[in-house]
């Protein structure tokens, strides 16, 4: 009897336990929590262009070297660096890399009597990334490495091609010695270079142009993303979502974890996403690949865009974009800020998302030329700045500036680089006639300074110098840069005495003028439109 007992005790568990699990496995609605997965997240149509990893990966300039230490620079969207880059580089075939110290040759000498060309990536860029815009086959030592410069040249005694890989690590040189490249190739390169306006190095690597180069200031039209069209792009959970404005005016969009604030009048946005893992060192690459992936979903891109490399510490958590219109990009602007998408990321995971809602018009509403100055000037301003010790890289760039009407105004400027990572304008851009170089030794000067008019011209030069360094870029705890500010400068009361029977001093000034001022003036000649022609002409004739 206690047999049966038990039996039936125990086939009732059974069925307990079965329809237990039954229950568990087919719950009805309200017996268990709700488990909410992205899929519970609404996105809406996808805004502005995609794009891929590919195309955010260029050399920020191309170096050409011409032999007689003569050299030129190309920039990014320009005809002949689309020739060089993509047409005669890009599919060529990098083999055998040996590693080296930089010692193994005079860099100096080849430079001044070997032609050739070299591919700068600012703060370096993985080979593992580089290999998506060479094809490179390398030992496992080589593809962990960083390259911030590649330098192909002709050597001058003998027809052969050397191609080397310049590390990031400081006196490291990689050597592809079996590269896809001939003779004729880099004589091509050179070829391109001749009818391009002539730099010359500084003595601490820095190039600036023989004469002012000219460049084109740009207006465009532009349009916004509305706020909740970005929100509504962005994995908000709809049901709860909710807005209000802060106490700076600014608009908060929150489902209880996300958060957005637009600020800027509605035309920059913070996303933020706390991410519940444990922050890891991730690879630069894997973030990468995340970063142009949420770019692609969460409002796209306005235009041509290039991955800003940063510090080692910062690449594990960091990714910027900074934006190019024409040949130049978007320097950073604390007053204004745009030109630039920053991302957090923690293991693959977008935890932070700042960029602008403003997408440009297709076509500008106006294009004036205007003059960015080289030679003399430009060594001269660059001396006479504060932290000239500090300066790592000069290169042109564009301010931008909010107008009425949904209209943006961009200016072309000089831009340093400091060593902290900070970017400050140095000069904007003159209006009006190519300027003529000072102390030239055949009279143009002399000419230059009895034009009528000189005095007015003089002033609007030194509003337009003052403009120009008042904006700029600081470093900030994220990656690129955030902003800083060059300051006026004052002239020296102890110079030098200048002899006045020296063929190269500078002519006295009648007006009482400085120098400096004398030298800052454009002609008054503005060039019609038969002169203004294709861009790439006016640049060599430059």
């Amino acid at each position: 009897m206690m047999e049966k007992a038990k039996t039936a005790i125990l086939i009732v568990l059974v069925v307990l336990s079965l329809l237990q699990s039954y229950l568990l496995a087919y719950s009805m609605p309200g017996l268990g929590a709700t488990v909410r997965s992205d899929q519970d997240y609404v996105n809406a149509e996808p805004l502005g262009k995609t794009t891929s990893v590919e195309s955010v990966i260029f050399p920020e300039e191309l170096i050409i070297h011409m032999g007689e230490d003569k050299h030129t620079v190309i920039y990014p969207g320009t005809q002949f660096y689309e020739m060089i880059l993509n047409q005669r580089i890009v599919g060529r075939e990098f083999k055998g890399f040996q590693r080296s110290t930089a010692s193994i040759l005079d860099w100096d000498e080849v430079r001044k009597d070997s032609i050739g060309i070299e591919l700068r990536f600012a703060d370096g860029i993985s080979v593992e990334l580089l290999q998506k815009l060479l094809k490179m086959e390398g030992d496992l030592l080589f593809l962990r490495d960083k390259i911030d410069k590649i330098w192909i040249f002709k050597t001058t005694d003998t027809e052969e091609i050397r191609t080397f890989f310049f590390s990031s690590e400081e006196h490291v040189v990689y050597e592809s010695v079996r590269a896809d490249l001939t003779v004729r190739d880099v004589q091509d390169y050179v070829g391109f270079g001749a009818h391009l306006p002539q730099y010359r190095m500084t003595a601490d690597g820095l190039y600036i142009p023989v004469e002012p180069i000219m460049a084109t200031e740009l207006i465009y039209p532009y349009e916004t993303y509305s706020p909740e069209q970005m929100q509504r792009s962005l994995p908000f959970d709809s049901s709860t979502t909710r807005s209000f404005e802060d106490r700076s005016g600014s608009q908060i969009f929150t489902d209880g974890k996300r958060g957005l604030k637009v600020e800027q009048d509605g035309m920059w946005i913070n996303y933020t996403n706390p991410a519940a893992t444990i922050s890891s060192d991730t690879p630069l690459s894997e973030n990468v690949y995340a970063s142009v992936d949420f770019i692609n979903q969460h409002g796209g891109w306005d235009g041509t865009h290039r991955l800003i490399s940063s510090t080692p510490e910062q690449e594990k958590k960091y990714v910027t974009f900074r934006q190019y219109i024409d040949q130049y990009p978007v320097i950073d602007n604390l007053a204004f800020r745009y030109g630039h998408i920053r991302l957090t990321l923690q293991q693959g995971v977008v935890t932070e998302y700042a960029r602008s809602l403003i997408t440009l018009s297709a076509q500008t509403e106006s294009r004036k030329p205007r003059w960015l100055q080289g030679g003399t000037r430009l060594e001269e301003t660059l001396e006479r700045y504060p932290r000239r010790g500090e300066v790592t890289a000069l290169f042109p760039a564009l301010r931008a500036v909010l107008l009425e009407e949904n209209r943006l105004k961009f200016i072309p400027v000089w831009v340093v680089k400091l060593t902290d990572g900070s970017e400050v304008v140095l000069l904007e851009a003159t209006e009006g006639e190519q300027p003529v170089e000072p102390n030239t030794g055949n009279g143009t000067a002399d000419a230059h300074t009895d034009q009528p008019g000189h005095a007015d011209a003089t002033g609007g030069q030194e509003e337009q110098t003052s403009a120009g360094a008042e904006q700029g870029t600081a470093p900030g705890d994220g990656p690129g840069t955030g902003s800083a500010v060059l300051p006026p400068q004052e002239t020296e009361n102890n110079e030098e005495p200048v002899d006045p029977d020296d063929p190269d001093s500078p002519p006295d000034d009648p007006s009482g003028a400085e120098d400096e001022e004398q030298a800052e003036v454009p002609e008054e000649h503005v060039p019609d439109t038969e002169e203004q022609g294709d861009p790439e002409l006016l640049r060599a004739r430059s």
